[in-house]
């Protein structure tokens, strides 16, 4: 869907709908964390006292965390193509969801996040312009930047910079997704190893969820495209989609979607595509549907628990939200303590499992993940993480 494609609301249509004033002005702003109120202050602020820490950091580069902001701040990146579900409306409409991301990072863990919408969408452009902005910034969050391109962003950022980049509509839908999983197949008696999951859409999030369930021991799973099934029989696969038939799809299964459903245990749509009543009730027994469209899932939550013995969705008003908000606050929270230099597989899985434990004793089939607003989360992702930091040897503190 391109900017020509969408007709905003009308300004009388503006007037009665909530969500203008609460953005009126932006909904970020920047705060001093100290004040200057005389000449000492001034003096020490500025001009000269300043002049001795940019010499101690020129002399120590590594002092930059300390005295600077750069230890707890994330720069958050996009260039407006692939915003929400809207697409690409372009970096100036793509601003109010980067502030919206900015206010998380703070409102949930205490991180300050910049906000930054690229005029731009050449690879390269992105990729240069990010290495130049990163000396201030301690991670950098890529943000609704579309696939394929995403994937080879992310990967030469991280090649080429020593603070973390972590693209959040991959690897935070990914992390929390299987959180999920890992309660659902626990109420439902089952490990991972036991289920056949099918996954609808292999974008950035398909993708990412598809790689994090195989490196957590996913029995087998396969990845449906707006084509069909993602198999080794198909000519037209990009390299990112003939990576996957090469590790996935253990049966070869090929056509439609349906087809690949039946007998299933799991269906995680990530994709706007619809899946009919029937073929929902033709998976396997204790089926798992994780309908994550925004706001109209692939399959209607009531619907689904017709035959369904677990169900999840993106939305807020259904049980069981599975949010990005659960995990990337505390990723980068616990990223940052420990001055990690990369965010390994091995954080990723720890952070899901902080997320599934936050659970506890309470976990149900209408509760296998924690409220968006239950304060332990990002507190419990963060400690996880930084442990998993130090073992995979990319902590610097």
């Amino acid at each position: 869907m391109s900017s020509q494609d969408l007709t905003g609301p009308l300004a009388s249509d503006r007037d009665l709908d909530p969500a203008f004033p609460l953005h009126q002005g932006g909904k970020i702003e920047i705060r001093p964390t100290v004040r200057v109120r005389d000449r000492a202050g001034l003096s020490l602020a500025y001009t000269p006292g300043v002049a001795r820490v940019c010499e101690a950091i020129a002399a120590e580069p590594e002092l930059v965390y300390d005295y600077t902001w750069k230890g707890n701040t994330v720069l958050v990146v996009t260039d407006g193509t692939a915003v929400l579900g809207l697409g690409d409306i372009g970096p100036a409409a793509g601003l109010p969801v980067m502030e919206g991301k900015a206010l998380l990072f703070k409102e949930f863990a205490g991180v300050d996040a910049v906000p930054i919408c690229l005029d731009c969408k050449g690879v390269e452009e992105i990729i240069e312009t990010c290495i130049r902005l990163a000396p201030a910034f301690g991670g950098i969050n890529l943000e609704d930047i579309s696939a394929p391109r995403c994937f080879e962003i992310e990967e030469r950022l991280q090649d080429a910079l020593d603070i973390p980049i972590f693209h959040d509509d991959q690897h935070g839908t990914a992390i929390v997704v299987l959180a999920a999983l890992l309660n659902a197949s626990a109420v439902t008696g089952r490990t991972l190893g036991d289920l056949r999951v099918v996954v609808s859409g292999a974008g950035a999030a398909g993708v990412a969820v598809t790689n994090m369930l195989l490196d957590a021991g996913i029995g087998d799973i396969a990845v449906a495209d707006s084509v069909g099934m993602v198999s080794r029989d198909r000519a037209d696969l990009t390299p990112v989609k003939q990576s996957l038939a090469e590790r996935t799809n253990k049966a070869n299964l090929s056509g439609s979607i349906y087809d690949a459903l039946r007998g299933a245990d799991v269906f995680i749509g990530l994709s706007a595509g619809k899946v009919p009543d029937e073929v929902v009730a033709s998976m396997a027994p204790k089926a798992i549907v994780f309908a994550l469209a925004n706001p109209n899932p692939e399959v209607h939550p009531e619907v689904a628990l017709r035959t369904a013995a677990v169900v999840a969705t993106g939305r807020s008003d259904f049980p069981n939200q599975i949010n990005n908000v659960l995990a990337f606050p505390g990723v980068f929270r616990g990223a940052l303590d420990v001055r990690a230099s990369r965010i390994t597989p091995g954080m990723k899985r720890a952070a899901a499992q902080a997320i599934a434990d936050a659970v506890g004793p309470d976990l149900a089939p209408d509760f296998i993940v924690p409220g968006v607003f239950d304060r332990r989360v990002p507190l419990a992702v963060a400690f996880a993480v930084a442990e998993a930091a130090r073992a995979d040897g990319v902590a610097r503190k």
